[in-house]
Order: structure tokens, then sequence, then C-alpha cells
């Protein structure tokens, strides 16, 4: 058995010295990636085959979509839809900020309170709530300022004081505060408990270190989900077009209520619509960089 041994060791020892580097003959075979290509294949088929119906099917009137892409009609919903997302997303964003700081605190009743907001907006569908505030008049007629019985300041009409742009802002702007808040608490709890113990140890007070300390450390986990919350509120302020507010949607819905060219005058809101979200999507991404320079990848 040891003769046998000493006799493969020995071959192998030669086979070293007349080939030293043997893995130098081995043969590279290149990798396959067969389902890949047949992927790429079977989507550019697809691809083409939607382009070449879009194309030739006269139905979709590319015409028409030329003719109203820049009419001022359409442009002034645009402006519309842009301003309310805007002012929407500037009340949610600040309500959001109040209601995390109330849901983080240790006070039960701030607490309670900002559970149940959270709750109630979160539960109920969007487009529910806009109805509701838009028909705020059935439950009170009237607004009174002042002390019943007393004195009154001011006594007007709701339905003064609800028109089409109250009701939008308030129906859209109170439900993304729910989730705006969940957002920004998020962010607040992602910062290390250790930050906290150095502010207080530092004397700063618990407004001073939130403001000076956590929050500018959230930020950065922050703005990725705020800014896809403003692109989807971009989308969402078509629902105001069941109060009969003036936006993207509703414009071209009373074009084609007169022309009856409704697929044109949609694919013209589409357009615009990708236009602005790719354009917010933009920003995003510019934000997203500026922010996270001084984090390690």
């Amino acid at each position: 058995m040891t003769d046998n041994h000493q006799a493969l060791n020995a071959s192998r020892l030669r086979a070293s010295k007349e080939n030293p580097w043997p893995h130098d003959q081995l043969k590279v075979m290149p990798s396959r990636y067969y389902g890949r290509w047949i992927s790429m294949l079977a989507i550019a088929a697809l691809i083409g085959l939607v382009g070449e119906s879009m194309v030739t099917n006269q139905n979709f009137g590319w015409a028409t979509v030329g003719k109203y892409l820049f009419s001022p009609t359409i442009l002034s919903g645009l402006a519309t839809t842009s301003w309310l997302t805007l002012v929407i997303m500037l009340l949610a964003i600040v309500l959001g900020v109040v209601i995390a700081v109330m849901r983080l605190s240790s006070n039960p009743l701030l607490v309670g309170f900002s559970g149940g907001w959270i709750w109630f907006f979160r539960g109920t569908p969007v487009l529910v709530q806009l109805i509701f505030w838009y028909n705020l008049a059935v439950l009170y007629p009237t607004v009174t300022v002042g002390i019943p019985g007393v004195f009154t300041l001011w006594q007007g009409s709701m339905n003064d004081l609800i028109t089409p742009w109250t009701a939008a802002i308030l129906g859209l702007g109170l439900n993304e505060s729910a989730y705006m808040a969940e957002i920004i608490r998020a962010g607040i709890s992602s910062v290390d408990d250790g930050q906290q113990e150095a502010a207080r140890a530092l004397g700063m007070k618990k407004s001073q270190y939130l403001k000076r300390v956590t929050l500018p450390q959230a930020v950065p986990f922050i703005i990725p989900p705020t800014g896809n919350q403003i692109i989807g509120m971009l989308k969402t302020t078509s629902l105001v077009s069941v109060i009969s507010l003036s936006d993207l949607l509703y414009s071209a819905q009373a074009i084609y209520s007169r022309t009856y060219e409704n697929i044109p005058l949609l694919i013209v809101a589409c357009i615009w619509y990708l236009v602005a979200t790719t354009l917010l999507s933009a920003v995003q991404t510019r934000i997203e960089k500026h922010y996270s320079k001084g984090r390690v990848r």
C-alpha cells in the first residue's frame, strides 16, 4: 500500500514538473443567457405590436391630440393641478410634522388624538372625504363666529366658505397629512436614541434637539417617501373633477363633452401627467443625491 502511494506521488511530481501551470490549459466557456435573450425578444415584439397598433389605429386620433395638447383650457387645467398639488402637500407636511411629534409624545392625550387622526383619515376613502367636505353645508348651513347667545362677530353661509377649492384642499390635504405623519414618525424613529441622550446631556430642550439634531438626521429618510407621495398626489388631484373643479382631467372632460372625442383628450391628459411626474421624479432624484452625500454607501 505504501509502495502504491509513493508511486502515485512520484507520478504527480513528474507531472507538475512537466506542466507547472495545469490550469492554463483549461478551456473557458462563455456563459449562455438564453432566457435573457428570449425575454428581450418577446418584450421587443410586444412593444413593436403595441407601437404599430397605436400608429395605424385611427381611433387614437393623434391629429386631435396635437390640436388640443397646448390648448389654453388644457394648460389652465394643468396649472390648477400643479397649484393644488403644491398647496395640498404643504398643508399635509406641516400637519404631518405636528401629528408625528404628537404621536411620539409622552402625553397619552396627544398620543391618542394623533392615533385617532391617523386611524380616521387613513381608514376612510379619500373620495368620500372629498365629497363630504364639499357637502358640509348640509350639516352646517351657516357659520357663526362668537359666543352663542352672547355676541356674534361674524355670520355667513357655509356655501360661501366651502368652495370647490376649499373642499379639495381640505379633503385631500387632511387625508394626506395622515400618511405624511407616519412617514415623518418613521424618519424620526430612525435616528439613534443616543443622539437624543447626547443632546439632553448638552442641556438642550426637547424642542431644540428635535429641531437641531433629530429632524436634520431624519430628513434623508423622509425625502424618498415624501417624493413618492407628492407624485401620487399630483395624480390624486384628478379626483377633484367630481366636485367640478377645473383641473387637468376636468378640462379634458369639458372639451370632449362637446366634441365627443374622448380617447384623444384623455391621451392629452395622460401626456401632461407623464410630463409633470417625470419632472417631479427628476427633482426628487437631485434632492436625494444632495442629502445622501455624507452617507456611507
